[in-house]
């Protein structure tokens, strides 16, 4: 009889799949960015925020996005998109590899997920205007590392032949 998934597990497989939505937003965020010009993001952007401003002329996402999109020149766009679909895909692939519980998936995920987390520290530190969002990004990040830990160590000790702890077993799933 297969056994109960762990929290653990279950946190990790819920945190993997937003990091995996995350990554198709970006690749999307970037395909976009590199078919459609500045005055047409401008223009989206006027559309989107045109309520809002209405309502609060000084409406702080509002104006910071309309800023964005009025400095947003040629080559910074190109740097997005670069950006945003290099994320996306790196991204992509950790999901892929750590879903199938592939070895090599997570110690590169905890690698490349701290690195996320270090750039973002660094851009909080330099422009913390805004950074909400970076500290909520960075705390997600450092969550998923920890659960990805522990997901290897399971990983690792099941291949081994060892019982997983009584807190980490689960069934294994087919590939």
């Amino acid at each position: 009889m297969p056994q109960p998934r762990s929290k653990i597990h279950l946190a990790f497989e819920i945190g993997v799949i937003l990091k995996g939505i995350n990554g198709i937003l970006e690749l999307i965020g970037g395909f976009l960015l590199l078919w459609i010009g500045p005055g047409t993001i401008q223009n989206v952007v006027a559309r989107l925020t045109q309520n809002e401003i209405s309502e609060d002329p000084h409406d702080f996402i509002a104006t910071h996005l309309r800023d964005a999109a009025r400095l947003l020149s040629p080559n910074a766009k190109i740097f997005a998109a670069v950006y945003l679909l290099a994320h996306g895909v790196i991204k992509e692939l950790l999901v892929y590899g750590l879903l199938r519980d592939q070895l090599w998936a997570f110690p590169t995920g905890i690698a490349v997920f701290g690195a996320f987390a270090v750039y973002q520290l660094y851009r909080y530190a330099i422009a913390p205007s805004g950074g909400a969002w970076l500290i909520a990004l960075t705390v997600l990040d450092v969550a998923i590392i920890l659960l990805t830990w522990a997901e290897w160590r399971r990983v690792k000790q099941t291949r081994h032949g060892e019982p997983p702890p009584p807190s980490q077993s689960r069934p294994a799933h087919s590939v």
